[in-house]
């Protein structure tokens, strides 16, 4: 998917790649294939963001590592037709598309900070939109509303986005920026687990305008290495056009009770 064009895209410019996969074993032939075909250096974290002790670890493992991160994209996510919860009592798609990259940031932020420069980029999404009227920060696993796929998804991209409001505030006076993009409407694997109609849905209608992958990955490239964004931060992106994110998105108020509730939801209690 979008992970695996960007990654070629940067290994091509000869960037070295730190991976956080799922699948050890697809992950060492993606490694070999990366040596082997663009002569770079690339490790790998094995994580599972539905289970917050994987996120946790793996965040660990990166806060520690003796290098500078100078791109690090958030491209995990998942969307699901059906309510699930993990065995973290969370909403998948809320724990997988939000929470683990609100750890991973907590557990960076100081280690970024201290860097000369640095780029934070969301693979984010125009279904943020789908959360018209915000989060409802009471009920995050949706125990109390009528679950959708497409409710649940947006709500996750908008707590990103949300998020990105107080990290954006914690980076300001440094040369780390954070920003959010829409990769545009591309055909990957994502939703194979939600049942016969959907794929079918997928298959004849969304993937039907599909655009190239190679299009989401340039983009990402673009905000990830380009000079015009040097210091450009807390921003939204559809692929390389800023657009003004809806009212929603920036509303700090949210932004503060989201943040309290992430720091309990990801065990930063008393931090």
């Amino acid at each position: 998917g979008i992970g695996y064009a960007t990654a070629r895209k940067f290994a091509s410019h000869g960037a070295d790649l730190l991976f956080i996969n799922r699948n050890e074993n697809k992950t060492k032939e993606l490694v070999e294939e990366f040596s082997s075909e663009f002569n770079t250096n690339s490790s790998y974290i094995i994580a599972n963001f539905s289970k917050l002790s994987d996120v946790h670890k793996a965040a660990e493992q990166l806060a520690s590592i003796q290098r500078n991160i100078d791109v690090l994209i958030h491209n995990a996510g998942v969307y699901l037709t059906q309510r699930n919860l993990t065995v973290d009592n969370n909403e998948e798609v809320f724990q997988t598309n939000y929470l683990s990259t609100f750890i991973l940031n907590y557990y960076l932020r100081e280690k970024l900070k201290g860097q000369k420069s640095g780029r934070i980029l969301f693979v984010n999404s125009e279904a943020y939109r789908f959360a018209a009227f915000g989060i409802d920060m009471n009920d995050l696993i949706w125990s109390n509303h009528k679950y959708s796929g497409i409710k649940s998804y947006g709500a996750a991209k908008m707590a990103q986005l949300l998020s990105m409001i107080k990290f954006n505030e914690y980076f300001q006076g440094s040369n780390i920026t954070i920003n959010a993009m829409h990769p545009g409407n591309v055909r990957t694997n994502s939703g194979q687990s939600n049942g016969w109609l959907y794929k079918i849905f997928k298959k004849k209608i969304i993937d039907r305008g599909a655009i190239p992958l190679s299009v989401s990955a340039e983009a990402l490239y673009y905000l990830g290495v380009s000079p015009d964004l040097d210091n450009v931060s807390g921003k939204f992106f559809n692929l390389t056009t800023e657009e003004e994110l809806a009212p929603p998105a920036l509303d700090r108020e949210a932004a503060e009770k989201l943040w309290t509730i992430s720091m309990n939801l990801g065990g930063f209690n008393g931090q």
